[in-house]
């Protein structure tokens, strides 16, 4: 569909002029919010649409009949997804460009003020290859996973939870939103194990998640906070403490599909999956999946990533969404395009399903 700039327009600045009012105010040695918390339900989401209506007249007087169309899809998006959760997979490019790393944090903060229930789960790739590069680290990737020794480790996991995590959730609180930063270490949020390459490779200490620890995540949406969750996971038994390195979209696919979450977004660096002729495919089913990489129309890195929203849907979730972080807004256009169906996708994509 076409999807006008107006009703993403109205929805920031709608919020932008309400600000959260609660008493409660996360105090955390990772990223927190110095503001205040409201529940954004029911009447205060009308209240939010109304404020949007308002100015249909006066700033679309052109184009009172696509605006308006696109103003109920919105509205009917934002309704569906009330009080519902949603997991985000960011990474890539979208993370190393200031500006739209800022839209990422607004998008999110615009969502929790809307009713959604927001989990981040982010990685970090080129901010932990420039980091090995400095302290002489080499790295190599094996099958789109990156193999990851005592040492990439602990690099992955400097940048990663003392870094990257932190600058994501002061991030969306500076944008108005409430949210902590944690590892996939902390709470035994990812409990995982060494994962054994079907092919054969040594992945070092690679995690495989065989675990997520989803009260707490729940806990943190039940209390209006977004966990920014960075995937270093931990060891199980007597291997507790031992830190694995995850990748952040099987992390993201997991999460999800324990939660039962309404959807799992991938933002990636390219428009979504695409065919031998770098054509879009818009959408996919899971056995379609599955011949795409049996016939390596899809390869190296994408395969995590739709393996894994496979692995999700199959759990519960209602789709996946693959789509590009390097478009403004990406995120909010990708939640609120499609209406109440909220199955299109904004600018482009592919989205999975059962």
């Amino acid at each position: 569909m076409r999807f006008s700039a107006i009703p993403l327009a109205i929805v920031a600045s709608g919020l932008a002029a309400a600000p959260l009012a609660s008493s409660f105010a996360p105090a955390c040695g990772a990223a927190a919010s110095t503001g205040t918390l409201a529940a954004p339900q029911g009447a205060r989401r009308q209240q939010l649409l109304f404020a949007a209506g308002d100015d249909i007249s006066t700033e679309a007087s052109t184009e009172v009949d696509d605006f308006a169309l696109d103003a109920l899809k919105v509205a009917g998006a934002v309704n569906s997804l009330a009080d519902q959760t949603i997991v985000v997979k960011y990474g890539g490019n979208a993370m190393t460009s200031d500006d739209l790393a800022s839209k990422f944090c607004e998008d999110v903060a615009a969502l929790q003020k809307l009713g959604v229930r927001v989990v981040v789960v982010h990685g970090g790739g080129p901010q932990i290859k420039n980091m090995l590069e400095k302290v002489g680290v080499e790295s190599r990737f094996e099958g789109g996973m990156r193999v990851s020794s005592a040492e990439v480790v602990e690099v992955a996991e400097m940048v990663l939870c003392g870094s990257v995590n932190k600058k994501i959730a002061s991030g969306i609180c500076s944008a108005g939103g409430t949210a902590i930063g944690m590892s996939g270490r902390d709470a035994n949020i990812l409990q995982c194990t060494k994962m054994v390459d079907k092919s054969g490779y040594d992945l070092g200490y690679v995690g495989e998640v065989k675990d997520v620890n989803v009260d707490v995540i729940e806990d943190l949406l039940d209390m209006g906070i977004v966990p920014v969750i960075s995937p270093i996971g931990t060891g199980i038994g007597e291997e507790k403490d031992i830190a694995y390195n995850c990748n952040a979209d099987v992390a993201a696919g997991r999460i999800a599909g324990e939660m039962r979450a309404a959807r799992v977004i991938f933002l990636t660096d390219i428009a979504g999956v695409l065919d031998k002729k770098m054509e879009l495919l818009k959408e996919l089913n899971i056995l379609d999946v599955k011949n795409l990489i049996d016939d390596e129309t899809i390869t190296a890195g994408m395969i995590p990533k739709v393996t894994y929203a496979t692995d999700a849907v199959q759990l519960g979730v209602k789709a996946a969404f693959i789509t590009d972080g390097r478009v403004p807004h990406a995120l909010l256009r990708e939640v609120l395009a499609g209406g109440e169906d909220s199955m299109g996708t904004g600018e482009g994509g592919t989205v999975v399903t059962n």
